[in-house]
């Protein structure tokens, strides 16, 4: 895994005064071409590496392997979950490797580093059809910067209808979250997410952060997203699949599938969210081969009108191909 590896770099660079390709590549058990693609990555995303030339060259941390490590910047913090791959960012490994590379600081830099290390969360998952990345949004250093450092920030933000306020709020973590990065925060309303690309202004105070003891950034996420999952798609639908039309289904629907357990007849039992129950109809029609959508009545009759209407358009112009044999049936 890529993340395990882009650590386990940081932790080799940190204990010895320089290390070459081929060091790392023995240590690591990869190539050299690897080795040295890792190596160049971090340079290359922030993280404070530098590479030597020549006879006895290699690569180094920027002053020093002990002391600059521990210094890294909001960005460089950043950086480092950047390219270690938003898909695998918050796996068991990855928190192990990085709970190593926290105790293996010195300890005056160790509280910042673990506060710079549980300021961001990524979540792989996509929110719009959209496969466009887009570059980081202005405020983003100086957000991130404040969760470490734990200090409130006076925010001044647009909102979707091109409101501008300004409120104090107290920055809990930052989120990625393609193609969006957003701030988690507290503020006198309570818990509020705001889209950073909309924020116009920040400005830190000296007064520290409340933050809540028992508070999670990842867990939190999860809450905030699967609400905001449930009000862009209020329906739920029932279903049976056949086990082969999973796979096209998954394809189709990405996360808005939830697959469960298999019936009594082979069929596997699914639920899927759309946004209205007509919208849903005009998504499954197509899977009749496979799938059979046993609630709400709603959309049974709407896939019931749409094949009524294929049928008066299609019918007598040439004859129907045989379907397949759904599963269980004759």
């Amino acid at each position: 895994m890529r993340t395990d590896r882009l650590v386990a770099v940081l932790l080799l660079l940190q204990q010895r005064e320089q290390v070459t390709a081929a060091e790392v590549a023995r240590e690591l058990e990869v190539s050299e071409r690897t080795a040295r693609r890792d190596l160049d990555a971090l340079a290359m995303a922030g993280v404070p590496v530098y590479a030597t030339q020549g006879r006895g060259g290699g690569w180094r941390l920027v002053g020093g392997a002990r002391t600059d490590l521990s210094g890294l910047t909001a960005s460089e913090a950043r950086a480092l979950f950047l390219v270690a791959g938003p898909a695998s960012a918050t796996t068991p490994a990855v928190r192990s490797a990085l709970r190593k590379l926290v105790r293996a600081l010195p300890e005056p830099f160790r509280a910042q580093a673990e506060a710079a290390a549980s300021s961001i969360a990524v979540d792989p998952r996509r929110w719009g059809a959209s496969r466009v990345d887009r570059p980081p949004p202005r405020f983003l250093d100086e957000l991130q910067d404040a969760v470490i450092r734990g200090v409130q920030v006076r925010l001044g933000y647009v909102d979707s209808t091109g409101t501008v306020t300004e409120r104090t709020v107290h920055p809990l973590g930052v989120v990625a979250k393609r193609p969006w990065w957003y701030l988690v925060a507290t503020t006198g309303a309570g818990r509020r997410t705001f889209r950073i690309d909309r924020v116009s202004s920040v400005d830190p105070t000296d007064d520290p952060v409340h933050r809540p003891a028992d508070f999670d950034l990842a867990g939190s996420w999860r809450e905030i997203a699967d609400e905001v999952d449930r009000r862009r798609m209020p329906v739920e639908i029932r279903a049976v699949c056949a086990p082969d039309g999973i796979g096209t289904l998954r394809m189709a629907l990405g996360d808005r599938l939830e697959v469960g357990g298999p019936t009594a007849d082979g069929r596997i039992e699914v639920v899927i969210r759309g946004y209205s129950e007509s919208s849903l109809a005009g998504e499954l029609a197509w899977q009749v081969e496979w799938l059979e959508v046993t609630g709400p009545a709603g959309v049974r009759d709407q896939l019931a009108a749409i094949g009524t209407a294929l049928v008066e358009r299609y019918g007598g112009t040439a004859r129907s191909p045989r379907l397949p044999r759904l599963i269980g049936g004759r």
